[in-house]
């Protein structure tokens, strides 16, 4: 029997410039967390498609910016709530986590906004 494995996103193989490689970052990163609020994806699977070794290394490497960073650091460690801490503590904080996730998405895109409007006015 074939074992079927996920797909995982790599993050070096989107193209653009920086900025809208950080833009789709905080787009991506914005539909996890619907898709983790929701259910249709698990804390255990976001780590296996999106939140990975690969991807944390290219976030730090590459965007070098502290919340793209503490999004993949929060992302992260979202299996492990379920594990260490009881089932309601871990659903609150598992929440917690996910809006401080999507306030660092807001505040990378509101960034990017910022240097358009910037980048227009001076233009």
């Amino acid at each position: 029997m074939k074992q079927r494995h996920p797909f995982r996103i790599v993050l070096p193989a989107s193209s653009g410039s920086l900025p809208e490689q950080r833009e789709l970052f905080a787009l991506v990163n914005l539909g996890l967390v619907q898709a983790l609020t929701s259910g249709a994806l698990s804390p255990t699977e976001a780590v296996e498609r999106f939140y990975h070794a690969d991807n944390c290394l290219y976030v730090q490497k590459h965007f070098r910016q502290k919340e793209a960073s503490a999004i993949m650091s929060h992302g992260v460690q979202l299996p492990d709530l379920f594990e260490c801490l009881p089932a309601e503590e871990a659903r609150r904080e598992f929440y917690h986590e996910l809006e401080t996730i999507r306030s660092l998405c807001l505040k990378l895109l509101e960034k990017r906004r910022s240097a358009s409007v910037g980048d227009r006015a001076a233009a």
